[in-house]
């Protein structure tokens, strides 16, 4: 590929042709403040939006600043990035967004983490020198995952970006001419009523509190304080390998031990492990899988892990809507098992068993209202809270998760193995499913339980594995635009496979949107990745069905996999929801 020379602050640089100004800035640590950008380009999406103007910077023999985000490098350009004329524009800018912005950082659930509060800080923005109407918008929060206020929305189009060129759900589009220009979505429709997925991912790259998660914090300390509840938590395996950026840890920092230290902190009267019953849902789906390959079943068969992705497959795909195991998540079949089998055996009324479900993801929080959920008129999951809204509770609480010493998950259900853990990276339930159906299909050991070819944060990967003999075809797609490319294929007949792992988010439950912010830092979910591969490989038992709970847990309640008792409690249904 060709290179450019260029100047910038009278440093001379070669890039790339094709480097945004923006970029080769960056590369010789210049800063330059950002809006509307967003990087996502290693999941194949090029945010070059430009809209918000943040970011101008001037470029000799040109007479208008140029936005350095989709500007891309010249040869012999010079480039002048802090010019008293730039500064004075990126004032400006700064002073025009605020004067139709909401004045009410103090209570604004982004405060702090705001980086349009950040950047009216740093240019020194303490009184708005435009005055005149303000937009009035109705807000949005009837769903159970995601708060929408277009107040505070500064059209900056990176959640469109998100959800329309990532995700490709196309929920959010700007909307309206002029003053009256928002990004919303068709009809002004409540998220409740489109088939948005509430995967999140439009939350993750807001930089206001325009898109916010719907938190139950408060619930959740009401049922701490009740005398009357025994309240558990649960833990989902990415949450261990990101908390710990909440508190200036590394990323990929390992905090399993500090964090059920801080949830006994909190005075849970249990603290459990998701790995449990990560372990039981590949008991079920290796199980479900096996039965379709021997018996002629509907293949391919589609893991159901990830609550966003089955409501894009309940909406556009609703054709398939059999295809997927009817299995639960592991959040579900966790909160089933807690309150009808370990409740039981502690002699506790169900409806006294609070489940608090701490997960990387938003559209968890959607998954645990669904009426289908729940077992004996009981739900399965009382309250879902995020890793960042574990980490806002933690200090409010005063307690600061580094500094604890470790302690260890409550048993039965704390118990796991290596293969749960994977389940939070994408790639990850389909290689523990492959180690368990394996022996289950062959009667041998596996010697290699490393599943390479489907780990990493591709968009879409696949695999021919050997059962001592039979061929079975796989594949693995994380990020929704990426399953939308992959089931397209297969209802056109052009590919046909086995078994299926999708995941909403790119790279998996890693990435989820309810993790501590990145941005689309792919090094921070490379990390995190890294971490929970760690974790698996120095475990002892890193195969499903060798987790001597769930071989208790089979015989002293459910008999076996698929069993009526299994159905009853840990399998659930979909539905056709239209467009």
């Amino acid at each position: 590929m060709s290179k450019v020379k260029l100047t910038i602050n009278g440093v001379s640089i070669e890039v790339e042709k094709g480097t945004t100004i923006l970029e080769a800035a960056k590369s010789l640590d210049i800063g330059i403040p950002t809006l509307c950008y967003v990087d996502l380009k290693e999941f194949n999406v090029k945010n070059k939006v430009g809209s918000c103007r943040i970011c101008v910077v001037e470029v000799d023999g040109r007479n208008n600043l140029a936005p350095s985000c989709c500007t891309p490098c010249e040869e012999g350009m010079v480039v002048i990035t802090n010019s008293a004329r730039v500064l004075h524009a990126r004032r400006t800018i700064l002073q025009l967004l605020l004067s139709d912005h909401p004045k009410e950082c103090l209570t604004c659930k982004k405060s702090g983490e705001c980086e349009l509060q950040d950047l009216a800080a740093e240019y020194r923005v303490h009184e708005i020198r435009y005055e005149g109407e303000e937009s009035s918008y109705p807000a949005d929060r009837a769903n159970k995952s995601i708060y929408r206020d277009p107040n505070k929305c500064i059209m900056c189009r990176r959640c469109e970006t998100a959800c329309n060129d990532m995700q490709k759900v196309g929920i959010l589009s700007g909307t309206e001419r002029g003053f009256g220009a928002v990004v919303d979505t068709a009809a002004h429709s409540k998220l409740a009523d489109t088939y948005c997925t509430f995967c999140g991912q439009c939350v993750s790259v807001c930089p206001t509190g325009a898109l916010t998660s719907i938190t139950y914090n408060q619930e959740v300390i009401e049922a701490l304080a009740d005398p009357s509840k025994v309240v558990i938590a649960q833990t989902a395996p990415a949450v261990r390998v990101a908390i710990g950026e909440s508190f200036a840890e590394e990323p990929g920092t390992i905090s399993t031990g500090k964090m059920v230290a801080a949830l006994k902190k909190l005075n849970f009267d249990y603290v459990f492990d998701t790995d449990f019953a990560a372990d039981l849902t590949i008991m079920e789906e290796a199980n479900e899988m096996l039965d379709r390959i021997k018996n002629g079943g509907k293949l391919p068969i589609l893991t159901s892990c990830c609550p966003a992705w089955v409501k894009l497959l309940e909406h556009q795909f609703p054709e398939m809507v059999n295809i997927p195991s009817s299995a639960k998540s592991p959040q579900q079949m966790f909160g089933a098992v807690a309150k009808h089998y370990w409740a039981k055996k502690m002699g506790i009324d169900p409806h006294n068993v609070v489940v608090v479900s701490v997960m990387p993801c938003l559209a968890k929080k959607y998954e645990s209202a669904r009426e289908e959920m729940k077992s004996d008129g009981v739900p399965d999951v009382d309250y879902v809270m995020s890793t960042r809204e574990l980490a806002v509770l933690l200090k409010e609480s005063g307690i600061n998760m580094s500094n604890l010493k470790e302690q260890e998950y409550d048993n039965p259900l704390g118990e796991s193995t290596g293969a749960a853990v994977i389940f939070g990276a994408a790639g990850g339930v389909l290689e523990a499913a492959l180690r368990t159906a394996y022996e289950w299909f062959t009667g041998k050991e596996l010697a290699e339980v490393n599943f390479e070819a489907v780990r990493g944060i591709d968009g879409i990967k696949s695999a021919e594995i050997d059962l001592d003999g039979t061929t079975v075809k796989v594949a693995q797609a994380s990020g929704l635009g990426n399953a939308r490319e992959l089931l397209n294929k297969i209802r056109k007949g052009e590919e046909a496979y086995h078994a299926i792992e999708i995941m909403a988010c790119p790279g998996g439950c890693i990435n989820g949107g309810g993790q501590p912010f990145i941005h689309g830092d792919t090094s921070i979910i490379k990390k995190r990745q890294e971490a929970l591969y760690n974790i698996d490989s120095n475990e002892e038992i890193r195969k499903s069905h060798e987790n001597p709970m769930i071989k208790k847990l089979y015989k002293e309640w459910l008999d076996k996999p698929g069993s009526h008792e299994a159905h009853k409690y840990l399998h659930t249904e979909y539905f056709e929801r239209g467009i």
